[in-house]
């Protein structure tokens, strides 16, 4: 078990390093872009996108954060790692709640919805399914980015409250 602990620990700070990086991209780059964009052709990118993003380079980050985040932090308490089990667990369940969670009652809904537009709309109509949906989806990442960010921040100080010599423990 002492040698599975160091891999799930830098494990937990990969994968949510990862999803901390795609929801960061889509506030500073993505939707701005999407924004500076004509709405018919901003709700075709965000349509494509949205059905791409389904995949199995997306789904470790997305799916196995607050679970190999979990583990860690129980692999870290029977250890007696008790500081780094707190980090973990904590990050986990943050993550769990405040990012995939969220993601799959708030993002993905509104997703589903903008995804039953048929296009191209007439100008006036895309202007208003774009602002509807633009505003309040990105205020909704930001709010899981910034727990992403805090689960993040959660196993970095996890891996550096591991004790660094287990032969003195």
């Amino acid at each position: 078990m002492r040698f599975m602990f160091p891999f799930s620990a830098f494990l937990s700070l990969l994968l949510s390093g990862g999803i901390f990086g795609f929801f960061y991209a889509w506030i500073c780059s993505t939707m701005w872009g999407l924004d500076a964009l004509p709405p018919n052709t901003a709700i075709a990118a965000m349509q494509a996108m949205n059905a791409s993003v389904r995949n199995a380079v997306f789904a470790p980050a997305f799916f196995g954060t607050p679970f190999v985040m979990l583990l860690t932090g129980l692999l870290a308490f029977r250890l007696r790692e008790t500081r780094s089990a707190a980090w973990f667990s904590l990050g986990g369940l943050l993550y769990l709640f405040g990012g995939m969670m969220l993601t799959m009652m708030v993002n993905v809904p509104m997703n589903e919805a903008l995804a039953q537009i048929s296009l191209p709309l007439p100008e006036a109509d895309a202007i208003a399914v774009w602002t509807n949906y633009s505003s309040p989806w990105q205020f909704w990442n930001i709010a899981r980015t910034l727990v992403s960010g805090v689960a993040l921040l959660c196993a970095g100080l996890g891996l550096w409250s591991m004790r660094r010599n287990p032969a003195t423990s």
